[in-house]
Order: structure tokens, then sequence, then C-alpha cells
């Protein structure tokens, strides 16, 4: 049985590419207590205590967690607290190219496996105006670095260098990578 522990409707679409049948199981974890200075170790770390925190009641499980963390000049962007600091993150972004970092932890009942993947994503110079335009849409409020490359904010989006899964929320190979050592 698979268990995808997130709440995110998109990691629950892509998921269905490598994997027909699976649980979601959204837990909660007290992320700011887990964050540390390296955007890496917050992913990885961020994603194994997801999937940790699956409660043990399920039979031979393997069980997905997944962390997503945008980073620029030594600084870290989750998902926004609220609009101002949805607007100060985009602000920050613009005209700059920063890193996509997802973290990806399969545990199973005899192996756990941790990595991530790297996109570089560089932004369009976008006026103050955009930004607001696009955070009252309220798209950015749930996303990492409050942006969905997938969605409106695509405009942003000058150009990507690695997987556009996983500035979605979770590399597909990566994850199937996971799968195939955990089941191995």
């Amino acid at each position: 049985m698979v268990i995808l522990a997130s709440a995110s409707p998109r990691r629950h679409q892509l998921l269905k590419q490598v994997v027909e049948d699976f649980l979601i199981v959204p837990t909660d974890i007290d992320e700011d207590a887990l964050t540390t200075d390296d955007p890496i170790q917050t992913a990885e770390t961020l994603a194994f205590e997801k999937a940790n925190a699956v409660p043990k009641t399920y039979e031979n499980p393997v069980i997905i967690g997944c962390d997503t963390v945008v980073a620029l000049d030594g600084r870290q962007y989750a998902k926004p607290r609220d609009r101002a600091d949805a607007i100060r993150i985009l602000q920050t972004l613009r005209g700059r190219t920063h890193q996509v970092i997802t973290g990806v932890a399969v545990l199973a009942p005899h192996q756990s496996v941790v990595s991530h993947c790297v996109t570089h994503v560089s932004f369009n110079d976008v006026s103050d105006q955009e930004i607001e335009n696009y955070v009252d849409t309220g798209e950015p409020m749930d996303k990492a670095g409050a942006y969905g490359a997938q969605g409106m904010g695509s405009f942003l989006v000058k150009s990507l260098d690695g997987p556009f899964d996983n500035v979605v929320g979770l590399p597909l190979d990566l994850t199937r990578e996971l799968l195939n050592q955990v089941r191995a």
C-alpha cells in the first residue's frame, strides 16, 4: 500500500502518473523547528519527518513524504504567511534566478530512502502591480516561494533549468527511482 503524506492537490495529480492506487494521509509537523540553514537538508528532513508522521496503523506501507523549498542568496522561502509576505517574496525573486528544491522521502517497513531534486528558475522582471494582482488571486498562498509555475503564476517564469514537475512539487523521475529502491 502506497501512502502520500501530503494535502497538496498538485502532488496528488503528479503521483497518479507513477502510482495507480494510493492513499492520501496528510500529516502535520512543526516545519519551523526542523528548518536548517541548508535548504537541501531542510527539504530532505521535512520530507522524511512528514512521511514518518503517518500513523503506524497501515500494514506494510510505502510512505512518500515531500517538501519543497525555494532558495535565493542563502535565504529560504516557504509558503507565505500573508499577502504582504507573498508580495515581498515575489519582489525578491523577480528578475533573478532561484533554486526550487524538493526533498522526497520514501519509507518502507525495512528501508527508507531520502533524496532531493533541484531546478533553477529564472523570473521575468515583472512590475509591483503585476505581483499584487497575482497575489490577489490567492494562488500563491499555499505554495513555496509564493507562486505556482503551472498556474496563473506562469507569467513570472522566464526559464527553467531542471524538471518542471519538481517546481510543481513532486519530481516524478526521482520519486519513481526511490520507490524502485525500496521495492527491490
